[in-house]
């Protein structure tokens, strides 16, 4: 077997998702999942530090995609109007990169240990567009606040959009319903 098998972090991702789904978080091993996938305990290490981010391989490029898509935003746009366009690019781009999200999902919803690793993901995603908002000359408070708002937006969104048939296309559906969802809220 070559030292860098082609395929085989996809095939770890595939092999993780569907043991868990099978047996629980808790209960599979790193060497069962290496080896559903075909490949040795060794190899598992050589693209995932732990069990846990075979749930969140690649996830450290979201929160600077995030920033970036804010603080690149057709200037004329208002703070709001951009953190949604932000979010929509980054979530379709996410959701064609994520296979099996559905039951990616459905393990993270079954693991108190994989829930808290989201949720600092999430914190970090938040962070990002805290950041992205302060590009676009938001002051502080409001970039915080409307960074926060928009993460808390995208995980309804992304969690609503993994449920449709095309995932990629009904994201920016989501988001806007999610904004508009928020805004009759706070109007009463």
């Amino acid at each position: 077997m070559a030292r860098w098998d082609p395929g085989a972090e996809e095939r770890l991702k595939a092999a993780a998702i569907a043991l868990c789904l099978e047996h629980g978080y808790d209960a599979v091993t790193v060497t069962q999942i290496a080896e559903r996938a075909g490949l040795t305990r060794r190899s598992f290490f050589r693209y995932f530090p732990d069990k846990r981010e075979v749930f969140f391989g690649g996830s450290d490029r979201l929160p600077p995609a995030l920033t970036e898509a804010v603080a690149s935003a057709d200037g004329s746009l208002d703070l709001l109007q951009a953190v949604t366009i932000a979010l929509v690019e980054v979530g379709e781009a996410l959701l064609r990169e994520v296979e099996g999200a559905k039951d990616r999902s459905v393990v993270i919803a079954g693991s108190r240990e994989l829930q808290e690793r989201e949720r600092t993901k999430m914190a970090d995603v938040a962070r990002a567009a805290t950041e992205g908002l302060r590009q676009r000359g938001a002051d502080d408070a409001t970039a915080r606040l409307l960074g926060r708002v928009a993460v808390a937006v995208f995980e309804t969104a992304f969690a609503q959009s993994i449920e449709d048939d095309d995932p990629a296309g009904s994201i920016a559906a989501h988001v806007n319903a999610e904004f508009s969802r928020l805004a009759k809220l706070i109007d009463g």
